[in-house]
């Protein structure tokens, strides 16, 4: 017998779904109390799929709510459904796809997916046979309803789809859905392309096997009068180009010609899609020859896509000036991630290592609509090609921008200044005439009466702040720095954001340029402080803390003193531990204590304090919550970790003077705990930490050394190449403190370290921390490594040649030459790696000049001058020549 309603219990049902409509919060609760209970008795689904599907007397909304009600059930209790009740809620499903009603379709296609999707395709062995039968149905909601249940499947689900465990049914799908690429409706063209596309990237065989096919399938849609067939045509196109584009190749002149047209579409939609076809043919090896003769075309397109819309400006609120005392929303703000401390060494002429970080402001000039958008697509595409023609791209850019850097409009203007910031990074070469004349005319631009004009006028500076840095001070720079001062302190909220992150980029460039004008930086940034609403201030903090790297030790002097820490210690003291805002101004403080070094003694003890007090905090919670997880939250471990990393930039910064805070708190016990936490970052700060406080406090950090060596040597794991790198440099500097007292580690990590050096494509940081903590392990045990110098002398010499001389590299190498004493066969058969080595030093000091001076020549003396001839001829000119200039060989 087919299950029916009893009519009392259908009307309650009604009456359930009509009071859930009410906006009444009481009625709302009653509405869900009541649900819990109904939930007990399972034919309650039956009665909403009944509703859904067979009482057309009621009006949709209410039909459509029972099926979404049903929906969540099946979300949440689908494994404890009677079959009876399943049975009934698929068969009903599948006998009403075709409901004349759109929305009563929609709902039942996301029924039968979350059906599907918990595991049910295997166990609803029917569903996709019938739904593709549905397809051929003469109805047109039939064939319609089926579509877009099977769109959402494929949505759902490609990748089992494209499985055995179902005997692979897209062998019959793919075909299928090609079929209709025809059909009369464009809704049921836009629901086949769909379907198909969702198997292009995953590179499914039965679209592989048929690919020519969908290919000229979707050449023949390329005039679609209707615009969601053209999105998705163009969207094939794009994924097409990433994992087929050995099938595009022949058609490429069109397929061009017709994504020029379809980037310039009246719907938006339709444009943006197109548009990211320019950004992923850039990263095709065939770029520069597929787009060398349409660039005519292309870039005038590119840049007319960069004007804001009338839409961008509304949401934007281009249209008002001053907004600097409207608090900030909340939800404005986006979550900040903090960036755990890695210790690299210093390189030839820069900090750190370059292209390590990945950068963060790509285009971002308008990020609280950081939709993706024709704007910014149209600008990103324009960055790419720019990076992939160089100043070729010039001869067709240039007569446009003289258009539109000076047009009266002030939107067309923004677009303009938008251009040259794009093609800044690509086109810098060809750039650097024009730059004289074009730069004062943007720092002009930073005054313009629209708000929008300033905003992006900051950004493009930005771009182009390395070649003003580059010019003399009074050339640029000056004029620069005065005006985006101005800037940060600008009426306008946006203004202020766009000209505070320029700031940090030009401090990143310019460095000890600055420290004549620190004063009146100051004074601005300090002014700032009393007038920011809360999501600038972040970015306040950052423009400090970038200021601290960037002048160091300068910053040093009582009067910048006296300016700068009153109102951050005031900041600190108003936040609140649990307060997230405290991350930003940790890192600052610890840019800001590493930079003033002593002349943060006055305000490290209750920094420090905290600092600790933060760690204990979220290392208890996260005790509790492993003892009793439904009791206790899990913590959030970036407290711990930014902690962490200023207790690190204090040990640096105090050096010496820290010895007192650490003798006074429980710190070692803290680290103990936290060199074994879960999550790889906590363990690449403490390993920082400990690091730092050996070199500033070793008497605190010996006690412990038996306790933490088996830590470190289990985190000699360069799977987590952070955690790996800073465990080894933490090595590093312990062995300089501990000396002959070593020995007993030496085996428990030397093993590791040799084999990470010897491991291809092991990160340049990782490799060069490395060959120093062998050299540095070698130099305080060289009986216990010496034997093993064959097993990494050569790949030790190569991650050393380039960095530049300093201590850790002096250290490194004396180990080497104590070694070389020790086990001199170790190194004959890669000697002229040895050679090299040795003259990439600039200027070593006098002691360690004699020992590369004996070795050298004892290696001559060893093999005689025929053979040293012959040896020697081997070498690269250049290092011939410093051989002999610096040691006579």
């Amino acid at each position: 017998m087919e299950w029916q309603p009893d009519e009392q219990g259908l009307q309650q049902v009604l009456q359930l779904l009509k009071d859930s409509q009410s906006p009444d919060t009481a009625t709302q609760r009653a509405v869900q109390e009541k649900l819990e209970q109904l939930n007990q008795y399972p034919d309650f689904n039956n009665y909403l799929i009944f509703v859904l599907t067979s009482l057309k007397s009621e009006d949709e909304p209410t039909r459509s709510l029972s099926g979404l009600i049903l929906k969540n059930n099946v979300k949440a209790h689908y494994q404890n459904f009677p079959p009876t009740v399943a049975d009934f809620i698929k068969r009903e499903c599948l006998n009403n796809i075709g409901d004349p009603s759109p929305l009563i379709r929609a709902t039942i296609g996301i029924l039968i997916t979350t059906i599907a999707s918990k595991g049910e395709l295997q166990t609803w062995p029917e569903l996709l046979p019938q739904l593709c039968n549905l397809l051929n149905s003469e109805d047109y909601n039939t064939c319609e309803g089926s579509f877009g249940a099977l769109q959402k499947i494929c949505e759902d689900s490609s990748e089992l789809l494209d499985s055995d465990a179902l005997n692979r049914p897209l062998n019959i799908m793919i075909p299928k859905f090609l079929q209709f690429f025809k059909h009369c409706s464009p809704k049921i063209r836009s629901h086949a392309i769909a379907c198909v596309n969702q198997f292009i990237i995953g590179r499914a065989q039965a679209l592989m096997d048929n690919i020519d096919t969908f290919i000229e399938s979707l050449f023949a849609l390329a005039g679609d009068e209707d615009c969601e067939v053209r999105k998705n045509v163009c969207r094939a196109l794009v994924m097409l180009l990433e994992v087929r584009i050995d099938r595009l190749i022949p058609h490429m002149h069109s397929i061009i010609q017709y994504m020029l047209q379809r980037t310039q579409d009246a719907d938006e939609n339709v444009s943006l899609e197109a548009c990211e076809f320019w950004l992923t043919l850039a990263e095709q090896p065939i770029c520069k020859e597929a787009l060398s003769g349409h660039l005519v075309q292309l870039i005038p397109i590119l840049v007319n896509g960069m004007k804001y819309s009338e839409i961008d400006i509304i949401l934007l609120k281009g249209d008002v000036e001053e907004d600097d005392n409207v608090p900030d929303s909340e939800q404005d703000i986006k979550p900040r991630f903090h960036k755990s401390r890695t210790v690299t060494l210093q390189h030839e002429g820069g900090e750190g290592e370059e292209g390590e970080d990945i950068d963060e402001d790509e285009d971002d000039d308008d990020d609280t609509l950081s939709d993706w958008n024709l704007r910014k697509c149209s600008a990103a595409a324009l960055d790419v090609l720019a990076n992939v023609f160089r100043d070729d791209l010039l001869p067709h850019l240039l007569p446009l921008l003289k258009g539109l850097l000076f047009h009266p409009d002030w939107v067309i203007k923004e677009s303009g200044i938008l251009v040259l910031g794009a093609i800044a990074e690509g086109c810098m070469q060809g750039m650097v005439p024009y730059l004289p004349e074009l730069i004062p005319h943007l720092i002009q631009c930073l005054c313009d009466k629209k708000a929008l004009v300033r905003s992006i006028a900051c950004w493009t500076l930005s771009r182009y702040a390395h070649w003003v840095v580059s010019q003399p001070p009074d050339a640029h720079l000056k004029p620069l720095m005065t005006e985006l001062l101005k800037r940060i302190l600008d009426g306008n909220k946006r203004v202020q954001e766009a000209a505070c992150s320029a700031f940090a980029t030009l401090e990143e460039e310019a460095c000890t340029e600055l420290v004549p004008y620190l004063s009146f930086i100051l004074d601005t940034l300090v002014f700032a402080f009393g007038k920011y609403q809360h999501k600038n201030l972040l970015i306040l903090y950052d423009a400090i803390g970038t200021l601290a790297d960037s002048v160091g030790h300068h910053l040093n002097q009582p009067e910048y003193i006296q300016k700068l820490m009153p109102p951050l210690i005031q900041k600190w003291n108003e936040l609140k531990d649990e307060d997230k805002d405290l991350f930003p101004l940790l890192e600052c403080l610890s840019s800001v204590a590493t930079a003033l070094q002593s002349g943060f003694l006055p305000y490290c003890e209750p920094v420090y304090q905290r600092c600790v007090t933060l760690v204990q905090k979220t290392l208890a919670q996260a005790m509790m919550y492993s003892q009793q997880p439904d009791q206790y939250e899990a913590p959030d471990k970036d407290f711990m970790i930014v902690a962490l990393d200023l207790l690190s930039g204090l040990a640096e910064g105090l050096g010496g003077h820290v010895d007192q805070l650490v003798a006074r708190s429980n710190i070692m016990t803290l680290l103990f705990q936290c060199m074994q936490d879960s999550m790889p970052e906590v363990r690449q700060s403490s390993f920082a930490l400990l690091g730092d406080l050996t070199k500033a406090c070793f008497p605190h950090v010996k006690p412990c050394i038996a306790e933490f060596m088996p830590i470190l040597g289990t985190n000699l794991n360069p799977e987590f190449i952070s955690v790996c790198n800073n465990a080894t440099w933490a090595i590093g500097e312990i062995c300089m403190q501990m000396g002959v007292e070593m020995q007993p580690y030496v085996a428990l990590v030397l093993p590791h370290l040799v084999e990470i050096i010897n491991r291809p494509n092991t990160p340049k940081t990782l490799l060069e921390n490395t060959a120093i903590t062998i050299g540095r392990l070698g130099y305080v045990c060289p009986q216990e490594v010496a034997p093993m110098l064959q097993q990494f002398i050569r790949p030790w010499c190569t991650s050393l040649r380039n960095i530049r001389d300093n201590e850790e590299k002096d250290s490194a190498f004396r180990g080497i030459c104590v070694m070389i004493g020790v086990n001199p066969g170790g190194v004959v058969q890669d000697f002229i790696f040895f050679c090299d080595a040795v003259a990439s030093w600039v200027s070593p000091k006098d002691d360690l000049r004699d020992m590369f001076y004996k070795i050298l020549h004892g290696f001559k003396d060893q093999v005689g001058e025929e053979n040293w001839q012959q040896f020697s001829e081997q070498f690269p000119p250049i290092l011939k020549e410093r051989l002999s200039a610096c040691y006579g060989v």
